[in-house]
């Protein structure tokens, strides 16, 4: 990978600096909902600089040093919730959070088909006051990525330096959503994550991890292996494009990994997309993407009111 937009565009679907527009410090939640915090004030630790937003011309916002992570909620239209829910990890390198375009607009949608969504906007690693110049441990992570992605070695890319904490708060908000439950309509056994890129990182790891905390169900959309799986690991929509430029086996990668482990998995790899395909229309089956998860979430009963 080549230039500081190369980098950018990774995760956050980031395209050049001549984007960007306007930024501000982050006190106010980019979408409509209601913003819960994960944990009290000052039991976690700071990053000694203030949150800082970003606001593209694409209409994405980026969010960077991150410390006090919440949950926005976004519910269905009265009368419209099925008891399920799920929690949104947008992506960023665990470096910044690309918060509309794998966050809010996301969550919208699933609370169009009656899921109650939460975004996720979880810790990062600290970033320069001026974020564009991004960490050099981010930069070393991205060159150890961009030679796997040609080589294939090692299999499973190393952890983040940001993923620990990520791995925290994304337990911590399945915790919350699944202790208030009753409170928001939810089914406490209907709760699952989808995340995308750095997000489904963290929706992997918790797949695969502390059983009280494992989400019930899981989509991973051009993300990355996580091992070892159990057999109980989360059930898994996997998505990813074959002309991901980043990471272009590891959709392969989960579905051995879960099958082999005796974990149901679905996998989908669409022909063209890259890495950042979100919602946003491309003329390519990738764009189905949504669509084929709602018939998966369907299949198992996801949809119909608990």
């Amino acid at each position: 990978m080549t230039g500081l937009a190369s980098l950018l565009r990774f995760e956050a679907g980031l395209l050049a600096v001549a984007l960007f527009t306007t930024m501000a410090a982050a006190q106010t939640p980019a979408g409509d909902g209601q913003v819960i915090p994960l944990y009290a004030p000052h039991t976690v630790t700071p990053l000694g600089v203030p949150e800082t937003r970003i606001k593209q011309t694409s209409g994405d916002t980026l969010i960077f040093n991150v410390s006090e992570p919440t949950l926005e909620l976004f519910r269905p239209a009265p009368g419209r919730a099925n008891g399920t829910a799920m929690i949104v990890a947008p992506g960023g390198g665990f470096v910044g959070l690309g918060y509309e375009a794998g966050g809010t607009d996301v969550a919208r949608k699933l609370a169009e088909q009656g899921i109650t969504a939460f975004v996720l906007k979880y810790r990062t690693i600290r970033s320069a006051p001026d974020p564009m110049q991004l960490p050099q441990v981010h930069l070393r992570e991205m060159e150890i990525l961009m030679a796997r992605a040609k080589t294939g070695v090692p299999t499973e890319a190393p952890r983040f330096a940001g993923e620990p904490h990520a791995v925290e708060d994304g337990a911590r908000a399945m915790a919350a959503v699944r202790q208030r439950a009753a409170e928001w309509g939810i089914d406490p056994k209907r709760v699952g994550f989808i995340g995308f890129s750095a997000g489904a990182f963290l929706a992997a790891d918790l797949a695969i991890g502390d059983r009280a905390l494992r989400p019930d169900f899981v989509a991973l959309i051009y993300g990355g292996v996580r091992t070892p799986v159990p057999a109980d690991a989360s059930p898994a929509f996997i998505a990813a494009a074959a002309d991901d430029e980043y990471q272009p086996r590891d959709a392969v990668l989960l579905y051995d990994a879960w099958r082999h482990a005796g974990a149901a998995a679905e996998l989908h790899i669409y022909e063209r997309g890259g890495h950042g395909f979100d919602l946003k229309p491309k003329g390519a089956t990738s764009d189905h993407w949504f669509e084929q998860l709602l018939w998966w979430l369907r299949s198992r009963g996801l949809l119909h009111p608990s």
